[in-house]
């Protein structure tokens, strides 16, 4: 598919748009993301992640499967796009018509089991996981082989021990309307996830956080300590840097999130970025 010309790709676009008899013009940005999918002719599932990055919490897949196309679920999903660039209102808006529209699957690894094998392959673990129960009911339901079928993974790495052939396409979440619902999927399913992990440990602030280390994230895990959510393995510099910093008694300088200069600051530490 990377090497088509772009009049190759704006051809291909104009027949999607047709065949989905809608009056949206080949540019339209879900016009792309649907024809980039149906430019293979095999069924495409589309796989991402949500929760790589942050210390606390499991890490989610899901995967997608458009079974079914038309122009009223392309007009329900006008403002797909890798989750990451919607609002929580817009993830929100069409969670549910992903869901229900598609033959789909979320699957979650836990903190306990990201500590023993690393968020990589806990991630691509939930990948596979939410894969395999896609690809059982399209053979189940459908009748689909495996030769029949490819699965379109975000990011940079294959999926370990797949049993019909992938694709990993970097910023397919942008690319990709299966990869883009897979996004949404697992991205709202997560953040559900630690709403309610919040409640059980409101100090965290993980409502909003999500689990990510912000200022307060961190400020809150010096008061009161780890809990059993945290994943301990991304906070070792973290204890590292405040064990260096008490010892030396140097008031520390952090990196401002906003800025791309350091600053000294009067807090114990600032934004971390893990990935």
């Amino acid at each position: 598919m990377e090497n088509r010309t772009a009049e190759e790709k704006e051809r291909i676009n104009r027949q999607v748009s047709r065949r989905l008899n809608t009056e949206l013009t080949a540019d339209s940005p879900i016009i792309k993301l649907f024809a980039f999918d149906m430019q293979d002719d095999r069924t495409v599932i589309g796989t991402d992640e949500a929760g790589r990055g942050p210390a606390a919490g499991g890490v989610f897949a899901s995967a997608v499967c458009f079974r079914e196309k038309s122009r009223k679920l392309i007009e329900e999903l006008m403002v797909l796009n890798d989750s990451k660039q919607l609002t929580k209102k817009k993830r929100e808006s069409i969670y549910d018509v992903i869901l229900n529209n598609t033959i789909n699957a979320t699957a979650c690894v836990e903190v306990d089991e990201i500590e023993e094998i690393n968020i990589l392959n806990a991630s691509l673990k939930a990948m596979k996981t939410a894969c395999d129960e896609v690809y059982a009911r399209l053979h189940n339901e459908f009748e689909i082989p495996r030769h029949n079928l490819i699965v379109f993974v975000d990011g940079n790495r294959y999926i370990k021990y797949l049993n019909y052939s992938q694709k990993f396409i970097i910023k397919g979440d942008a690319q990709s309307a299966s990869i883009a619902a897979a996004s949404v999927l697992a991205k709202v399913t997560r953040d559900r996830y630690m709403e309610k992990l919040d409640a059980e440990f409101p100090q965290y602030g993980w409502a909003h956080n999500a689990g990510y280390l912000t200022k307060d994230h961190l400020d809150a895990i010096d008061k009161y300590g780890l809990c059993k959510y945290h994943r301990k393995s991304f906070l070792k510099k973290h204890f590292a840097k405040l064990e260096e910093e008490n010892s030396s008694g140097v008031k520390p300088t952090v990196l401002d999130k906003n800025q791309d200069e350091a600053i000294t600051a009067e807090a114990p530490h600032g934004q971390l970025s893990l990935f």
